[in-house]
């Protein structure tokens, strides 16, 4: 039976921990578990069949690590082959009696993407893209992507899965305690983006146990209108004789994960640390469930690489600034390449409050095609609002939501049928929420009824493609009174037909209504108001417009969108046009806004904490006329960091954000290390303590680590990066050769902790005065301390205080 089909009215179960039990199998420190697929078949035969046994309706592929950076063309092929036909013969020698399928393992490739990182989002695509293929080849029932803790890398992998198979395509994330994934991504962000680029299932797996990621897995049930899955640890890790066990049991995993079952999740199995009983445990226990229906959950959502923006609940603001239309100083922008001047008017509108921000990049003189994509991955380094891509080129178009790291707001497609069969194509490919103009051949109706059937028209022609209402929202059009005073109450009619009558949301672009009239705040405001009444779910609006932002906190008060009308007191108190400087306190937390936050920073300082790194280099060589280097860092580099590093102990700024601020910073560092080049006195005087970091023996997951490096390096610490995979003795070495104070070492698989355990070993013996810090996806702070480490580290500027701390004892 088709696995969709069989999806349908049953519940799916998959299988548990491969890692546990290759390592009870005898599986060394440092070696590949996926070369056992040909050097050790009887055995990968054996796990399988013992979890189709338990009741596994799905076996993955020990392909969890194939992918291209790991291995040759010759050896990936050889691993994935073996791989499938030890599965299928598993399936085959099974005395299970359930529907088994066999499914190819995809893990992320460790590699953290550009903007963020140095590895190119294409390059991501291609290398999934070969192990799909060769996945495909080999004969699997499906593809199963999991374990993945960016939403960028996420894309990259589902999109590569979806351009060379037609198979279905499962997703699963790895989630912190604090919900979120280790970018900053939401499940209801995750969730947009998946099910836009029709995921056949999304849920959660690893990291944590099921009755930790209960929250997260309601979250996904709340939004998902796809079959919701769960794959969770066996409670914590921690390491006993040398072993890593866990802390729940088959009985306990059972009854946590079948209660969400009752909730609504579909597809269930386990992750580290389970084994056949695990699964057994479930699948007896679920017997006595019926599965809840999967039902369209009809939201209209956006999202960007954080969170998701639902519409048709309350009125959604998107900011009209980034637009060279009338805007000779933007215009200007565009034609020098002025990234920065772009960023700053993205950044002030959201200090101003809007939700999305529109990007038109179009002039045409310039390549839209490049700069659109340029100023779409330049926006989302800096500001995690969700974008609307604003072009009437399907190439651009295409190129900037190939890029958009979430689910992207196109505006736009009309009733005209050469349009809709250039947009449509790329909206179902890629995923969005669609503004449709009713306009058609016959241009603009100059009356509502005649929009509201062009907005019909669009939504029966969309229906072909797969894109469903919800993923559509109407721009009915603001035409000017100052040509035709009847304009406005066609629009006005138009958003109540088709908001009340069709049950589609409404977008409009506000100030078009006063064009060519004296005081236009005073009628762009009034009309806003109006349309709010009539159900507009939508605008395209000047946030730094007083009046318009009076009506909007007004009206939410007023239709008690707004408890306690704590965001209209808000209003009122800072009641001003927005001033050009933007405060960077928005970047640090856009609720709370600590008192010590609210101070206006130096513009040094504000470029560093918005990202702004062509700004904050050349801020710095401006600096470096005036005050000493040294200076620079105390005063205005370093102050710059703790002010963003505090809101991301405070998980008010996420990953992007601080390694954002730590690129600004790097900019500003290579002007005072030349200037330092030149006076070796200041140099000396500044230098701060050694660490060496690590990725252990047999892990090639480098993604922490080089964070870790980058926010280290950006304080000051002297950095040595042995890179990732490296042999105990080696690290034990290059500490003894340099007398490192302090030595970091990471680790995302259990497979790979034994190696961590042996490199502290030596590390005590040999030397003894080293400090080591352990981070990763699976240390836990019972895990280090029965390792022997003498810090976990939860995230980097974890390891930042500690290396502070361990400066102060010198």
């Amino acid at each position: 039976m088709n696995i969709r089909d069989y999806m349908k009215n049953n519940f799916l179960f998959l299988d548990g921990g491969m890692g546990t039990l290759l390592q009870e199998a005898g599986l060394k420190p440092g070696e590949l578990p996926e070369r056992w697929n040909f050097e050790h078949p009887d055995e990968i035969v054996r796990i399988h069949r013992s979890y189709y046994d338990a009741g596994s309706n799905v076996v993955l592929c020990n392909t969890f690590g194939a992918n291209a950076l790991k291995f040759d063309d010759d050896e990936l092929r050889k691993i994935i082959f073996a791989a499938y036909d030890n599965a299928d013969r598993a399936r085959k020698e099974s005395v299970g009696k359930q529907e088994k399928f066999v499914a190819l393992d995809i893990g992320s490739i460790g590699k953290l993407l550009k903007p963020y990182g140095d590895f190119e989002f294409e390059d991501a695509v291609a290398c999934y893209a070969k192990t799909v293929r060769l996945g495909v080849e080999a004969g699997v029932d499906l593809v199963f992507i999991e374990t993945m803790n960016d939403s960028y890398d996420t894309k990259a992998a589902l999109l590569a899965a979806k351009e060379n198979s037609d198979l279905p395509v499962f997703v699963s994330n790895a989630y912190g305690s604090d919900g979120k994934l280790m970018t900053g991504a939401s499940p209801a962000a995750m969730v947009a983006m998946l099910e836009g680029m029709h995921a056949d299932a999304v849920g959660a797996n690893c990291s944590l146990g099921p009755a930790q990621l209960r929250d997260v897995m309601l979250e996904y049930v709340r939004c998902a209108s796809v079959p919701v899955l769960i794959k969770p640890n066996a409670g914590l890790p921690r390491s006993e004789n040398g072993k890593t066990v866990y802390d729940v049991f088959p009985p306990e995993f059972s009854d946590e994960v079948c209660k969400l079952m009752e909730e609504g999740v579909r597809i269930a199995g386990g992750c580290c640390g389970t084994t056949p009983d695990y699964i057994r445990a479930v699948c007896e226990k679920a017997a006595a469930l019926t599965p809840v229906p999967v039902e369209d959950k009809n939201l209209s959502v956006v999202s960007s690489y954080t969170n998701a923006v639902e519409f048709g609940t309350q009125p959604i603001l998107i900011g009209e600034r980034i637009n060279p239309t009338g805007k000779k100083r933007f215009q200007q922008a565009l034609r020098e390449n002025d990234i920065d001047y772009i960023l700053g008017e993205g950044l002030k509108q959201q200090d101003a409050g809007v939700q999305v921000l529109d990007v038109n990049v179009g002039l045409p003189e310039i390549d839209e095609v490049k700069m659109l994509e340029t100023v779409v991955r330049e926006l989302q380094a800096v500001s995690d609002l969700p974008l609307q891509l604003d072009t009437t080129d399907t190439v651009a178009m295409e190129a900037a939501l190939r890029c958009y790291n979430g689910k992207a707001m196109v505006n736009s497609v009309n009733g005209k049928k050469e349009v809709m069969d250039a947009v449509f194509p790329l909206v179902a490919k890629y995923g969005g929420f669609l503004v449709a103009l009713t306009i058609d051949e016959d241009g603009i109706p100059d009356n509502a009824d005649k929009r509201v059937q062009i907005a019909e028209n669009i939504l029966k022609e969309a229906a072909k493609y797969g894109i469903a209402k919800k993923d559509i929202i109407f721009d009915p059009l603001a035409m000017t009174i100052s040509a035709d005073t009847k304009a406005a109450l066609a629009t006005i009619d138009a958003v109540d037909k088709i908001r009340h009558g069709i049950g589609a949301n409404t977008s409009l672009g506000v100030s078009n209504v006063s064009f060519g009239l004296p005081d236009r705040n005073i009628v762009t405001s009034v009309f806003f108001a109006s349309v709010l009444e009539r159900g507009l779910s939508a605008a395209i609006m000047n946030p730094y417009s007083v009046e318009m932002m009076d009506v909007y906190y007004a009206f939410r008060a007023l239709h008690d969108l707004d408890p306690n009308c704590i965001d209209y007191i808000g209003h009122t108190g800072r009641r001003q046009p927005v001033q050009v400087q933007a405060s960077a306190s928005s970047a640090v937390d856009q609720d709370s806004k600590a008192a010590s936050l609210k101070e206006e920073l130096s513009p040094l300082k504000n470029a560093i904490v918005r990202g702004l790194k062509e700004k904050a280099g050349g801020l710095t060589k401006e600096l470096l006329q005036t005050q000493a280097a040294l200076d620079i860092v105390q005063k205005e580099i370093i102050p710059a960091l703790d002010i963003v590093g505090q809101g991301f102990e405070a998980k008010t700024v996420f990953l992007p954000q601080l390694l954002m601020a730590a690129e600004a910073a790097k900019a500003s560092f290579e002007d005072i290390k030349a200037n330092m080049a030149a006076h070796p006195e200041q140099a000396a005087e500044g230098k701060r303590l050694t660490v060496i970091i690590a990725t252990v023996h047999g892990d090639i997951h480098d993604i922490g680590k080089n964070i870790v490096k980058l926010i280290l390096e950006n304080y000051g610490f002297e950095v040595v990066d042995l890179g990732k995979d490296v042999p105990e003795q080696t690290i034990v070495d290059e500490a003894i050769k340099l007398h490192a104070h302090m030595v970091g070492l990471s680790a995302l698989m259990t497979t790979t902790v034994p190696a961590m355990e042996e490199t502290i070993k030596l590390l005590r013996k040999q030397a003894p005065w080293v400090k080591v810090a352990v981070g990763g996806a699976v240390m836990t702070q019972e895990y280090s301390d029965q390792i022997g480490a003498d810090k976990y580290c939860k995230d980097a500027m974890d390891t930042v205080r500690y290396a502070e701390e361990l400066e102060k004892e010198l």
